[in-house]
Formats: C-alpha cells, structure tokens, sequence
C-alpha cells in the first residue's frame, strides 16, 4: 500500500485529489498539509511513501521542501502537482519522481503513482544480467545494452540515447535512468546524462560554456558548472 499526503495551500485542490485517488488501488492518503512546514511536521509523524506536492505556497514551498527532504535518511517520493507548467527542469533537480500539472487527470496521477512505487521498492536485477534500455522503433523493439550507452539527452518530451550502434528514442526521463543504473550513467548536466568510460575530455567554447568529448560520437553535450569538477575528476579516474 503506497501512503500519500497530499500537500497543498488550497483545500479544494487537496480535496480534488482525494477524490481522484479514491477509486484508485493500492494507495491510501494518510494526511494532508496546508504549507510547507506543517508538511515537514506531518512527514515526521506519518512516514509517507508519496509526497503529492504544490510548488507555490507561501512560506517554505514545493521545491524548498523537495529540497529539505533530500538530505534526509528516509525521503518519499515526490510528485509535484501544480499550475506552473515550466518548472518541470527545476523540479526533476530536486530528483522528483514525476510533474503533474493541474487540473491533474486521473490517468496521469495514476501513471505517478506507478513511478512512485518503483521508487520506492525497485525490482531486483539479475547480476550475471547486463541491463538493457527498450526502444519501439514501428512495429519492432530494439534493445541496448547499458554497456554500450555513451549518454542519453532530454529531448522536448522524449530522452535520445547515442549508442555504439548508433541512437534510438526511450520514453523513460533522465532521473529514472539516473536512479535506475548509478554505475553505468552519471549526470554532467540537467538535459544531459553519460558513461564515465566513453568521457574522452573537454572542450571549452566562447560565452563559458564547455563541452564533453564523448568517443564513439560527434555529439557533444554541455557540462554544467557545478558538474565540472566532477566531470574533470572522472576524466583523471578514466585516464
């Protein structure tokens, strides 16, 4: 049983999601909680599996809170449902699970919920298994082994992934891979996720921005300021 509190500054958009939730299996709101701070308090005393998160409230809001949580030990998932429908980027750095944007339909919230019980109790690989990505290419399925992925990048709604074999199209965002497969992917940038041991160096180019050389690909996705240390430490553990 998923346990959800429900955290939001308007009652009508608690009450609304109550109402959506019902008929659905398998999950059971166990508070709600009207500001940022009274949520905290709630977490506290309810240990829930879901956060169902407002971004604008007054006082401490969504992403503050998202914030707050992910230093500590047990953290929910978080699902941020809200009227703002560009600050899904932000958001997804908090590492929420999903974004939802009001008025939430049901089959998205339960699309949500989903992706939250996977965080919360993802399944056991096999470890003699190489883990693979899926792609629907017409009618038929191509798989990539993780070992061959040389990065992934969000692309508008979809995440592309360069491969030695060449690219494809997955549906899964970059945060699920990221949390899925930590030993194969690393993240350089928002948009941007790569294999330590394609990382070939670094190029620099006006305005500040830097640039990842990436063997096996012309491709050359952007690094973040604050991943560059990171990144140049991976280039000397690699070298």
């Amino acid at each position: 049983m998923l346990k959800i509190l429900i955290v939001d500054d308007e009652p009508p958009a608690r009450a609304r999601l109550r109402r959506l939730l019902g008929p659905l299996p398998g999950c059971e709101v166990v508070g709600e909680a009207g500001s940022g701070q009274e949520a905290l308090a709630q977490i506290q005393r309810l240990a829930p599996d879901l956060l169902l998160l407002d971004i604008s409230m007054p006082g401490l809001d969504g992403m503050a809170l998202a914030r707050t949580l992910r230093g500590q030990e047990r953290v929910p998932a978080v699902v941020f449902c809200t009227a703002w429908p560009d600050q899904a980027l932000e958001a997804f750095d908090t590492d929420a699970v999903d974004y939802l944007v009001k008025p939430v339909r049901v089959e998205r919230l339960r699309q949500a919920l989903e992706k939250a019980r996977r965080f919360r109790a993802p399944e056991p690989a096999d470890p003699a298994a190489m883990p693979r990505l899926r792609s629907r290419v017409g009618s038929r399925t191509l798989l990539v082994e993780l070992d061959q992925v040389i990065c992934a990048l969000a692309e508008h709604k979809y995440t592309t992934v360069i491969h030695t074999g060449g690219r494809c199209v997955i549906n899964e965002p970059l945060i699920d891979l990221e949390r899925a497969y930590p030993q194969y992917l690393v993240r350089i940038h928002r948009n941007a996720l790569v294999a330590p041991k394609f990382i070939r160096g670094l190029e620099g180019r006006t305005r500040g921005a830097t640039l990842l050389l990436l063997e096996g690909t012309n491709v050359r996705p952007e690094v973040s300021r604050r991943k560059l240390a990171e990144v140049r430490k991976i280039i000397r553990e690699w070298s």
